[in-house]
């Protein structure tokens, strides 16, 4: 049993020294994912709902690269650089996941990596069977 990494051409460059993403026979382990847009290379606006959208976007772009998606999502991490912020990012994420309910943890965060990011998230997922 090896894991793999996942990439995907439809994504930022990571900022660091880390995948977007790793697999290991079926689960899919999601590294935090900010609100830069692939195609621009800028930040996807500077709201909290806006970014949330662009976050799950990177999400679903990894995920779809190893054969994935948002419905097989188990569990999310989101990271907020303030709480006050939480109804902005929770109606946009419960818009993108639709009545899909992963588990989820919320933290307000000290600072995000990059100017302007209100919002980072990660997530665990697993590859249905084919």
């Amino acid at each position: 049993m090896t894991h793999r990494f996942i990439h995907s051409a439809n994504l930022p460059k990571p900022a660091g020294p880390y995948s977007p993403g790793i697999g290991f026979e079926r689960l899919i382990i999601v590294s935090g994912q900010g609100a830069m847009d692939p195609s621009t290379g800028k930040l996807a606006g500077p709201d909290t709902a806006s970014q949330t959208r662009q976050c799950l976007a990177n999400i679903r772009a990894i995920l779809q690269a190893d054969g994935s998606d948002l419905q097989y999502v188990l569990r999310c991490g989101v990271f907020l650089i303030d709480m006050k912020e939480f109804a902005l990012m929770n109606g946009a994420y419960q818009e993108v996941f639709g009545e899909h309910r992963p588990a989820r943890t919320t933290i307000q965060a000290a600072g995000l990596p990059g100017d302007g990011m209100r919002v980072e998230i990660d997530c665990i997922a697993y590859r249905p069977d084919r």
